[in-house]
This record gives structure tokens, sequence and C-alpha cells, in this order.
């Protein structure tokens, strides 16, 4: 049976199908994610030394750095070459993807390059203490020689998802994670390599990810394009890119510098309280991901059909995706509000760590439900092509809200203060997000009623 047309899919099949269409593979996608996050540090978890564990845990800032400089041409392009594909502008499609995968490459380069000489410092400002130095230093030495697999394996898989092939991204992802679990123990624990061997697996996972998306994209692919011949230099083409993926990667990197802060701040109370959160922040990201992917799944028919002008069909999609959202973001919170103490134990054998990481977990997963909004609002006005809406959030969520509010909970109530300030800013930055959602579509449904009042 030959599959629909991504036009099709666009423009006709019934919303609850199309969403499920684009929207379960890319959950699904994210559900790969969680596991590729999970496995480097539930193995070196089995080797019960919090020191290690809390080394990956502040590790963690600089691979948010790369996932954001990856964003940039990743969410960036994928929103473009959406409403490009909506006013069917295919040679644009294919120049916005070759650009978006060589810069990516010849940054991903760069970042090497100047990473490496400055290891020393980045270690210590992270928040590594004379216990975790040597551990955190030999786990982002490899993680810097492979940023840019990071970067394009970050990348290629939204500019993939962007046409609608959503299976597609999922596939290259899961490849690189199935592949990662596999490599971890026998590096981690095997090989006897700790740290050092979680990062390794990381890079080759990565590596082949990237490898399937490039196989995809010269082969198979509908829209896109990585031939040089289509590489170009548009000021036009680079204004819609970064308006949008500039906001993304902001998101990444205020993330990367909170997490910078709350290990300075974690690290006071003693490694025990890092590794604690380390594994907390990974448990959070199952529904936190779970729900950006249904927000980015939906992306492409909201971004083509606003394009398009198809107002009813964009407002349909969102409408449909918010009450499905908000059902699983509660079922989430549920299920790990219960299952809290014995998620923990699954990561480390340590009483201490495992009392303080339920607690800790019970606090987090509290702004769930609010997350459900946030993303998919956020995800709506990067499909719109209005930066400025998603960057106001993105300095909102990590910036604004969460840096002072950590800085006053460490003040005045201590280690659950700087616990307590992230689902605090999560619900901040969701009702500025409803209240930006309801001014934005009040103005655009007015801009199409007059548009189409002229036509008739």
């Amino acid at each position: 049976m030959q599959s629909p047309s991504k036009e099709y899919i666009f423009e006709k099949m019934p919303i609850p199908k199309a969403v499920a269409k684009l929207a379960v593979p890319t959950i699904m996608s994210m559900l790969v994610t969680i596991a590729y996050n999970l496995a480097d540090i539930f193995f070196v978890g089995q080797l019960n030394d919090s020191v290690q564990v809390a080394a990956v845990t502040i590790s963690m800032p600089v691979f948010m750095v790369l996932m954001a400089i990856g964003n940039i041409f990743g969410i960036g392009s994928a929103s473009y070459i959406s409403r490009l594909l909506g006013v069917k502008e295919y040679t644009s499609v294919k120049q916005t993807s070759s650009f978006s995968f060589y810069t990516c490459l010849i940054v991903g380069l760069l970042t090497m390059a100047a990473g490496i000489p400055t290891l020393d410092y980045i270690v210590r400002l992270i928040g590594a203490n004379d216990a975790s130095f040597s551990y955190a230093y030999d786990y982002l030495l490899i993680i810097l020689i492979g940023a840019p697999f990071i970067m394009l394996s970050f990348s290629l898989s939204q500019i993939i998802r962007a046409q609608g092939a959503a299976k597609e991204s999922m596939i290259g992802m899961m490849i690189g994670t199935v592949l990662n679990i596999v490599l971890d123990p026998i590096m981690i624990l095997n090989m006897g390599m700790g740290v050092t061997g979680a990062a390794l697996a990381s890079i080759i996972s990565n590596a082949v990810s990237v490898l399937y998306y490039i196989f995809y994209l010269i082969k198979k692919s509908e829209f896109l394009s990585i031939s040089l011949k289509y590489y170009k230099l548009s000021a036009n083409m680079i204004s819609n890119i970064l308006k949008i993926g500039a906001p993304a990667s902001l998101t990444n990197l205020l993330m990367s510098i909170s997490s910078i802060l709350l290990n300075n701040y974690a690290v006071l109370y003693g490694n025990n309280v890092v590794a604690a959160l380390g594994i907390v922040n990974r448990i959070h990201m199952l529904p936190a991901l779970v729900l950006m992917g249904l927000a980015q799944g939906v992306a492409p028919i909201v971004g083509y059909n606003y394009s398009a002008g198809n107002m009813k069909r964009m407002q349909g999609t969102v409408k449909f995706t918010a009450i499905t959202a908000l059902i699983l973001g509660s079922l989430l919170t549920l299920m790990l509000f219960f299952a809290g103490e014995y998620a923990i134990q699954l990561f480390i054998d340590d009483s201490s760590v495992i009392k303080l990481g339920a607690t800790f977990l019970r606090i987090m997963i509290s702004s769930v439900p609010f997350l459900s909004v946030l993303f998919l609002l956020n995800s709506t006005f990067q499909a719109f092509g209005k930066g400025i809406p998603s960057l106001l959030l993105s300095v909102s969520r990590q910036g604004f809200v969460f840096i002072p509010l950590l800085i006053l909970g460490n003040r005045f109530f201590e280690m659950y203060g700087i616990v307590f300030a992230q689902p605090i800013a999560d619900i901040f930055s969701a009702v500025m997000s409803v209240i930006m959602g309801i001014t934005i579509f009040k103005k655009e449904s007015a801009k199409y009623n007059e548009a189409a009042q002229k036509d008739t």
C-alpha cells in the first residue's frame, strides 16, 4: 500500500490522524533520546561511585551547548523549510538544507578546535571539585573531539522531520541510541574505562546516526539535499534560520548556564546532592521530552498551514494537540510521583542518594502539566516564524526567572530552595506563554479575516 503524500498529510488528512502520523514518531524519537541520555548515567551509576556520577552530571552543560549550536541550524532550518514547503518553493528548500548541513559541520570543527585548549578552565567553570575534576576532564575531552557529530546529529534529525519524515528522523536517533546502550556496558564496565568509556560510546553513536542521515538525504529524501551545488549564502535564508534558530539555541544555552549555576550551588551540599540532582534531571527528561516531542511533531503541520493561509486547520491542530498534551502531562506526573524512589534505585545503590533523589523528583515533576502548554505554544510560535515570542519564553524560563529564583532559593532555603527554582520558573513561563498565545492568535485571525474580505 502506497503511503500518503506529505501534501495530503499536511492539507487533508483528519487532524487526529495527521497529528498521530507525525507526532508519534517524534515522541518515539524523544523516548530514544531519553534512553540515550539515561544510558551513560545508568551504567556509570553501576560503579556505585557518586563522584563519577557527579562528573557526568556536571559535564551536561557542555553537551547542552553543543545541542544549542546544532539547534540553530536544526530548529531554525526546520521552521523555514516547513513554511517554504507550504508555498511550494522546493529549490529554496534544497538550498536551506545544504547550507545548514555544511555550515553546522564547519562550526562543529571550530568548536572542537576552540574547546580542547581551554578544557581545564571549562571543567572548573562548570562546577568540578578536586574529587571530580579528572573524571569530568576525561569525559569532556572525548565529547569535544566528537562535537561535529553531536551538532550534526541534532541538526539533521530536525531538518529531516520538517519535510514530514518523522519516521526516518526517529530511525536515525534509534540507531545511535541502541548502539550507545550496547557500547556503554562494554566500555564503562567490561573494559574498565569508566566515564571515558561513556563519552566514547556517545561519540561513536552520534557518528553512526549522522552517517544514516547523510545516506537518507542523498538517496531517499523527497525535498531536501546536501549537494554542494545548492550551497548558497542568502541574507533572506540566513535571517529566517537565525530568527527561529537563535531563540531555540538560546534556550539550550540558558539551560547550560542554569545547570552550571545549579551544579555550583549543589556541590556546596556535597557530591551526593550533585549525583541525586543529576539522576533526577535525567528522569525528569521522560515527561519533558515526550511533551516536547508532541509539540515538535505537529510543528510542520502548523507551519505549513499557517504559510498556506489555512487558519482553520492550523488552529484545529493546535487545539487538539493542547488537549492531548495536558492529559499526557498529567498522567506522566502521577506515574513519576508514585514511582520516584524506585526510579532512583535503578541508577545507584546508595541510600543517601536514593532518599534525596526521591524527594527532589517529586518537587521537579510538579510543573510537568504546565510544560505541556509551554512547549506547544513555543513550538507554534516557531512554526509561525515568530522569533521574538519564542525568545522571550526562552529567556524567562531559564534566565530572568530561574536564575534569580536559584540565587534567592539558595540564600533563604538552602538545598531545597535550589530544587524548587525550576518548577516555579516553568509555571511562570507557562502562564506567560498562554497570555502571549491569546494575543498572537487574535492578531493572526484578524489579519487572515482582513485578507479574506479583500479577496471577496
